[in-house]
This record gives C-alpha cells, sequence and structure tokens, in this order.
C-alpha cells in the first residue's frame, strides 16, 4: 500500500480504516447523534464556544465546502468580495466568484510571497465597496502559510465579514477561532485530521450565518438551510450523507486527541517538513520559497535540471511505496512533497534514500552521456 505524501487525501490509520467496513442509514439515531458530536469537537478543535461558533459539514470536496461559504455568505445586493490569491485556490475563489456572478475585487500577490496586512489595506483603501473579504491560510501550490492571525481580526476590527480556506492548515496548525474572529472557517475531512474525503466542513459564527437565509445561489450549496435542518432535525443532513466517512472522522478525531492534540500533530508534521526540507536540500533540490513562509504542511522544490523528468521520477517513487505531487507553481518547474496524513520521520528517511538513489544514478546518466 503506497503512502500519500500529498496535501490530502493523505495515508489515515488502519483503524480509521477499518471503521469504514460497517454500513449505517442516514436516520438512525446513532448516526445523528454521532454528527452532531462531531460538529461539537470540531468548534473545540479550534479553540472556540458552540454557543458563538458552529460547524456545518457539507457533502462533498473542501471546494464545495468554499463554494457554499462564499455563495452562502455574499448577499445578493450591496456586497463586493475581495479576494487574496496567492495560488491556486486563492484563484479558485475568483473563479468561484465569476461563475456566481459576485462582484468581487482581487488581490493578486506572487506565488512565492505572503498575502500582508498592508496589501489588503491597500486594496481596501482602493475599493471602499467591498464588504467581504477572502483568503487562503495554507496555500498548497507552495506550501506558503499566509499569516491570517494579523489579516483577520484587523478586518473584523473594520466591520468586513472574512471568509478563510484553511483546508490544509485546520487540525495540523493551531488556530483559535475565539482570537482570530473569523466569520467562516472551511477544511474538509480528509486533511489534517486525518479522514477520508466525502464532505468539507466550515466553521461559522453562528450570528454571521443566521442573517445569511435568502443569499445562497444553489440548493444544494446552501449552507444557511443545511445549518438549519442539522439544528432543526438533531443531526440530520439535507441530501444523502456519507455515513461511512462521518464514522472515519470521527474515529480520526478520537485519535488526534490521542495523539495529543494540533500541538502534538503540528509538531510531529514540522519535524517530517524539517528533515524533508533539509534533506533534499542536502541533495541538492532548491526551494521554491522562502523558509520563513514555509508551513509544516507541503514543500515544494525546483527540478534540479532543464531536463528533469519529473513523471519517470515519480513512477520510481511509487513503484516503490511513495506517491508525490507534480507542482502547480507557474513561474518555474516544480514538485511538491506533502508532510501530513499518517507519516513518520522513518517514512520521510525511507524516502530521502530512495531520492538519493535515483538523483545520483540520474547523475551518473548524465555524465556518461
Amino acid at each position: 500500500m503506497p503512502l500519500l505524501l500529498t496535501p490530502g487525501p493523505l495515508t489515515t490509520s488502519f483503524t480509521v480504516k477499518e471503521t469504514m467496513l460497517v454500513d449505517h442509514g442516514t436516520w438512525d439515531d446513532d448516526y445523528k447523534e454521532l454528527t452532531q458530536w462531531v460538529r461539537r469537537e470540531l468548534v473545540t478543535l479550534g479553540h472556540a464556544s458552540n454557543e458563538e461558533y458552529t460547524a456545518v459539514l457539507m457533502q462533498g470536496s473542501g471546494s464545495f465546502g468554499v463554494e457554499a461559504a462564499i455563495g452562502t455568505a455574499i448577499p445578493k445586493r450591496d456586497a463586493t468580495l475581495l479576494i487574496a490569491a496567492n495560488g491556486a485556490y486563492g484563484e479558485r475563489m475568483i473563479e468561484i466568484a465569476d461563475y456566481l456572478a459576485i462582484p468581487h475585487v482581487d488581490l493578486h500577490v506572487p506565488e512565492d510571497q505572503a498575502v500582508t496586512l498592508g496589501a489588503v489595506e491597500k486594496a481596501l483603501t482602493a475599493h471602499p465597496e467591498v464588504t467581504h473579504f477572502a483568503m487562503v491560510h495554507c496555500e498548497t501550490t507552495t506550501g506558503i502559510l499566509n499569516p491570517i492571525e494579523t489579516i483577520i481580526p484587523a478586518l473584523t476590527d473594520n466591520g468586513i465579514i472574512t471568509l478563510v480556506d484553511a483546508m490544509s492548515s485546520f487540525g495540523g496548525v493551531p488556530i483559535d477561532l475565539a482570537q482570530l474572529q473569523v466569520d467562516y472557517l472551511i477544511t474538509s475531512s480528509n486533511k489534517c485530521v486525518q479522514g477520508v474525503p466525502g464532505f468539507s466542513v466550515v466553521l461559522a459564527k453562528k450570528n454571521t450565518l443566521q442573517a445569511t437565509k435568502d443569499n445562497a445561489r444553489s440548493l444544494a450549496l446552501d449552507l444557511y438551510a443545511q445549518y438549519q435542518t442539522f439544528e432543526e432535525h438533531d443531526g440530520k443532513w439535507r441530501f444523502t450523507s456519507p455515513t461511512h466517512v462521518v464514522y472515519a472522522f470521527a474515529e480520526a478525531l478520537r485519535e488526534l486527541e490521542q495523539e495529543g492534540g494540533v500541538t502534538a500533530r503540528t509538531h510531529r508534521y514540522q519535524a517530517n517538513e524539517t528533515l524533508l526540507r533539509e534533506g533534499m536540500q542536502d541533495l541538492g533540490y532548491e526551494l521554491v520559497i522562502d523558509e520563513t513562509v514555509q508551513s509544516p504542511i507541503i514543500t515544494s522544490f525546483k527540478y534540479p535540471t532543464v531536463d528533469f523528468n519529473f513523471q519517470a521520477f515519480y513512477e520510481y517513487l511509487k513503484n516503490r511505496g511513495f506517491i508525490i505531487y507534480p507542482g502547480k507553481v507557474s513561474k518555474c518547474d516544480s514538485f511538491r512533497i506533502g508532510n501530513i496524513g499518517e507519516v513518520s520521520a522513518d517514512d520521510i528517511n525511507r524516502l530521502l534514500n530512495l531520492i538519493k538513489t535515483y538523483t545520483k544514478k540520474e547523475l551518473q546518466l548524465s555524465v556518461n552521456d
């Protein structure tokens, strides 16, 4: 079974996989109670109270949650969304706003640079019509960790409603919702909590969400209606729910607590990332972004040579038990290696040894040529 060194889906524990071997009915009280427990636990994981915040689970991938949040949060009149984008997932927010015909202003930041409060404030000064703001926390295009802890509170203080795509960071990087005061924070079941794909999560301020009743531009992605159904029907989903995935996610939440919580998981991910980054640099692979903005989630490396064959490299690692990711950076040829999931330092060392062997082999071939 290959190890997934990707930003999600990722390698899960045997016990998480095992949980999905039993079928469940969506109307069962046990399942509805489990759904409610998961929702409460997610809010607690974000260091918030269930009086101020709620967790809304949405069928589909993380992008379904992002689209549901954007499509429901923004009123149909007298509202403009500012989107800060420094990678593919910020650009996806722009695409969503285009599809939904939401008025928006775009702040494009170079892919190898973090979004800054100064840049956001400059855009707001130029566009006083902005009422909502959206950005990505961990932009896995490169692995950059954007400083939401300085940006979001400043915007909240100015009365702007905020949305954060924390898809690849929530559960793997400490996030304090109560301190951040973000209105909507989106993640998914197959990221740092270490569950499997099947639903997204929107952690929302209750008073903000409760004011969005008539905003949604979609039936299935109506975040407000989904929230109301959970609340009024004791954990019942509006449409067919991913029962197996919810049970697996509940097990993943329990295992996160057993590991020591988010702090312990962050430490493991960071140790993996440091070991990988330093080991790859020793082998001659250059980083795409500066170490000061590097997240513990995924690391991007430049191709070592102009004629580097990524597909051959990928297949070599895959045939030996490791699956990595191609790059998404537009300005240079690169590839990405994830550090999250059920992955240990021993796994990273085994990977580095394989890459060392491959690199030496390729270097020898180029010398012989």
